[in-house]
């Protein structure tokens, strides 16, 4: 599938800003199930941006403007290529017992303990016993169960949470948003020795309604020994396919935050966000054109 995406944030501030130092992760990944083909980045006030990879393989691009500004706009526009469901790799049924004495283990501690936005407390482990009543089985039919069960137990409802909810908090009101999936998940998989990352990125939404407000999305992967990582996207309860792009991974929300800066002066007034995902018949055309959003 060709996929054309323009992520744009635009800060309007009280007054003027100055002194804005910014680091943007908006730059969809190369991997085995998709390519960037094109990626432009356009800012206004414009300004001069560098780039370099961080620890999980994010590109990240940095930014800083001197002068004072009342408006900052931060635009990226992709065209990605994305490999089809049937022709990735099957996964594999690798028993746990394979996972706990794999020698690839130790490479990835880090996903399977504790995190800012997903500390491993009791609930989570007790969510998880409870989603695996029945047994345990192999490695990525337990993440498919327990993802499925975060779809039928907690509520997709916006504005019931917010960008500083953790895992635990979601959990308990049993709603949120596609970034609370994830974050539940992810505690559910950790809880019981399963390495699983957040991913962010955007969901090509083939059913989408006129009007329909377009937005980022979370989705979580788990590591299979002998594999690599496997997607499963809990707020649809499905299997990640070519209609996802992933942009940046990493422990949980906080490493892969979209655009994160600092600046000095008034207060900001207003963020939009405006996303919009698009099939094209025509890869490769000039991304110095966006879509109409």
């Amino acid at each position: 599938m060709h996929l054309r995406i323009l992520h744009r944030n635009t800060f309007t501030y009280a007054g003027k800003a100055q002194d804005s130092f910014n680091e943007v992760r908006l730059r969809p990944v190369n991997s085995a199930t998709q390519h960037c083909r094109e990626f432009a980045l356009h800012l206004t006030p414009v300004a001069e941006a560098r780039d370099y990879d961080d620890f999980n393989g994010n590109t990240i691009h940095y930014f800083d403007i001197a002068t004072p500004h009342s408006k900052l706009i931060i635009e990226a526009v992709s065209t990605v290529d994305t490999v089809p469901l049937a022709q990735r790799p099957h996964i594999p049924a690798v028993p746990v017992a394979d996972l706990e004495a794999s020698s690839e283990r130790e490479m990835y501690a880090e996903f399977y303990t504790s995190s800012h936005y997903v500390p491993l407390e009791v609930e989570l482990w007790r969510e998880a016993q409870d989603a695996l009543a029945e047994g345990r089985g192999d490695i990525w039919s337990d993440v498919r169960r327990l993802g499925s069960h975060v779809y039928r137990t907690v509520a997709y409802k916006p504005k019931t949470t917010g960008v500083n909810t953790r895992a635990t908090e979601a959990l308990k009101l049993r709603m949120g948003v596609c970034q609370d999936f994830a974050h539940i998940h992810l505690g559910l998989c950790r809880s019981l020795g399963i390495p699983a990352r957040y991913v962010s990125g955007y969901f090509f939404n083939n059913t989408r309604r006129p009007r329909e407000i377009e937005a980022s999305h979370a989705w979580i992967e788990a590591h299979i020994p002998g594999y690599g990582w496997a997607a499963f996207d809990p707020t649809h309860d499905r299997i990640a396919d070519d209609r996802y792009v992933k942009v940046a991974v990493g422990r949980d929300y906080a490493d892969i935050r979209p655009v994160n800066g600092t600046y000095r002066g008034a207060p900001t007034r207003s963020l939009k966000v405006e996303v919009t995902v698009r099939e094209t018949t025509a890869p490769g055309t000039d991304p110095g054109h966006p879509p109409k959003a």
